[in-house]
């Protein structure tokens, strides 16, 4: 599957990954792609709400901690230079006020995508940290 059709799937937003994904589960679904790992697997279906998410992310010292820990093993980098299909935090605009918080993404192009409860958006954000898969 290429990072365009992965993008384009009809994605559902639910909390903990388990017939939709979050954020970040969004991500994981796609080194799953990848890979063949998912690598939030031991993860989908062990919270159901925003506060279960964090204390998931708390728990590992973070959102980027957490992707770090994640992706590492399975071969990801770090990268200041993010291409497209490489995984990312990024700061991005979240709720009716757009407060901003740190959520998983995918780089696409310029953007960066994320999930957010109305579907897939491309957005052009900053990124705190980005991974690539090493070749």
């Amino acid at each position: 599957m290429t990072l365009h059709e992965f993008l384009m799937h009809p994605h559902r937003f639910e909390w903990g990954g388990t017939s939709g994904d979050d954020c970040t589960m969004f991500c994981a679904t796609w080194v799953y792609h990848l890979t063949g790992v998912d690598p939030a697997q031991d993860l989908r279906g062990t919270y159901a709400d925003a506060r279960g998410a964090h204390r998931v992310l708390a728990r590992a010292g973070g959102i980027v901690s957490f992707a770090d820990g994640r992706l590492s093993p399975l071969g990801f980098v770090r990268t200041v230079n993010p291409m497209d299909g490489d995984l990312g935090v990024v700061a991005a605009p979240i709720g009716m006020e757009e407060e901003m918080a740190l959520v998983s993404a995918i780089r696409f192009g310029p953007l960066w995508a994320v999930l957010s409860p109305g579907g897939v958006v491309a957005r052009k954000l900053d990124h705190v940290a980005a991974w690539k898969l090493e070749a």
